[in-house]
């Protein structure tokens, strides 16, 4: 394994996910203030849909910067596959925003917005891990 390659691909890919979760942070926010819905089963879907869009930037960014992939005519197959790792990342995180969100009261003085946060940090923190490794391993692997 050429672990310089591999570093320079985690490092883009983090560089990407930051966008990513700026992406997916900014726009859950201004759903939740939209809607006024910051816990509870509706955030299921208020997660569902930012984390959507942060993964449609992702695999485009992913392809060509991260992993280098400038076509081998198997877009659709990898699009599927990155749509399946990308799914599970989905429930990993969507699950930890609801669970951190509704089953376990704010703390620190932070107010229900702001826990709604906390519950996203550790969201992306756990699905960005299974997210490099079924991209690197399933999608782009050379």
């Amino acid at each position: 394994m050429n672990y310089s390659l591999v570093t320079g691909q985690f490092i883009r890919f983090a560089i990407i996910g930051g966008l990513n979760t700026a992406i997916d942070f900014a726009l859950l926010n201004l759903l939740s203030w939209a809607t006024g819905i910051y816990e509870g089963n509706w955030i299921i879907l208020l997660n569902t849909i930012s984390f959507s869009v942060a993964v449609i930037n992702s695999y485009i960014l992913n392809k060509r910067w991260a992993f280098g992939d400038q076509g081998s005519g198997e877009g659709g197959r990898k699009f599927t596959l990155f749509l399946a790792v990308s799914i599970v990342g989905a429930v990993i995180n969507t699950a930890v925003v609801r669970v951190v969100s509704t089953n376990i009261d704010p703390m620190f003085g932070l107010s229900q917005e702001l826990w709604l946060n906390v519950g996203k940090v550790l969201a992306t923190g756990l699905s960005l891990v299974w997210n490099f490794i079924g991209y690197k391993i399933l999608v782009f692997k050379k």
